[in-house]
């Protein structure tokens, strides 16, 4: 007679507020969980557990002996399962360390902004089954183990046979995977969505008060707009991830504040603490992630033989905050910034303005 099935195994290398959300809500599910992240994390999950709570009034915990912490990535080495959640820019090192450390065949998830991360770790694992995923939601270390995730939205992954063996520990969760053949339409119609990071960061708002002043939302139009642009003269696709195309979005972004009130709440649940990854990393004086974010449109628009102005202002005024410069811009003067950069006449888009 054989006993029960051993848990899925599960490595979350970066654990920061994704992966501490992610991997606390697997391990309460039953999944045999490790992070693997800086000390400090480690020390602070050792001496509160973690707390993971959402809009809905979820309030899950997790005691600090049901989950593993680790500073190095040997202990991924029995995993099943590997999700990536580092900062994009620690991906060709998060990469070359995992590869001295799991084995040919473990799948390796990566759960990351910006579009061509799960093709770094490809390259540096290509013994292994690396997916793409996206973690739709916001997430917010609100202290001593307590994560809180702010907005809505369901786990998207690449289709893949593999995706069926841990499916059901991300069902049994609350955090059910929905697989798409075409993903990259998928990362792109996230990526639009992110562009209101730089916004938000700048604005030095809670997400839900920043999309409720009209100023702010027309300036998050101008760069959508632009992006929109481009992907249509590249026929490039974009995937429906809201109620509403993502061609639409830019539109119902520029209504007045009551009707957004009404509308927006129906396309994008949103609660008061949520705020952007991007603020976060300001906040905690780390580099942000805008490069792959508003620098993907900056790099699109540079192979088209053109320019993204909008975008590109928006990577500025953010190296600027990271040095210490402007985190507080009403929404008034960052859409003035921001139309300005456009030049004199150049239209917000056919039949429109922003």
């Amino acid at each position: 007679m054989t006993g029960a099935p051993r848990p899925l195994r599960i490595s979350v290398f970066g654990a920061g507020s994704i992966g501490c959300y992610l991997g606390g809500r697997l391990a309460a599910a039953g999944a045999e969980v490790t992070l693997i992240g800086r000390e400090r994390v480690g020390t602070e999950i050792r001496d509160h557990g973690l707390r993971l709570t959402d809009l809905h009034g979820s309030d899950i915990r997790v005691g600090a002996r049901d989950i593993a912490f680790d500073t190095g990535a040997g202990s991924a080495a029995t995993a099943d399962l590997v999700v990536v959640s580092v900062k994009s820019a620690g991906t060709p090192e998060a990469g070359a360390t995992l590869a001295s450390a799991i084995g040919p065949g473990t799948v390796v998830v990566s759960a990351q902004n910006g579009l061509g991360n799960a093709d770094t770790l490809r390259a540096a694992l290509p013994e292994q089954v690396v997916l793409a995923a996206m973690v739709p939601f916001n997430v917010v270390h609100r202290g001593d183990g307590h994560f809180h995730q702010g907005s809505e939205g369901d786990l998207e992954i690449e289709q893949h046979p593999a995706v069926r063996a841990f499916a059901p520990v991300f069902d049994d969760a609350g955090l059910p995977l929905h697989a798409h053949e075409d993903f990259r339409s998928v990362q792109w119609a996230k990526l639009l969505l992110n562009l209101n990071n730089p916004v938000n960061a700048l604005s030095g708002l809670p997400l839900r008060e920043e999309l409720s002043r009209r100023p702010f939302r027309r300036a998050l139009a101008l760069a959508q707009r632009e992006a929109l642009a481009l992907l249509t003269a590249r026929g490039i696709a974009v995937a429906k991830l809201t109620p509403l195309p993502p061609q639409w979005i830019p539109r119902l972004l520029t209504v007045p504040d009551g009707v957004f009130r009404v509308a927006g709440s129906r396309m994008l649940a949103i609660d008061p603490h949520a705020r952007s990854s991007m603020w976060d990393d300001l906040e905690a004086g780390r580099r942000t992630e805008v490069d792959w974010i508003s620098g993907e449109i900056v790099r699109l628009a540079e192979a088209s033989g053109t320019a993204a102005p909008v975008n590109a202002r928006l990577v500025a005024l953010i190296r600027e905050a990271e040095a210490g410069g402007n985190r507080q811009w009403s929404g008034d003067a960052l859409l003035a910034d921001l139309r300005s950069q456009r030049g004199p006449g150049k239209p917000a888009g056919k039949g429109q303005r922003s």
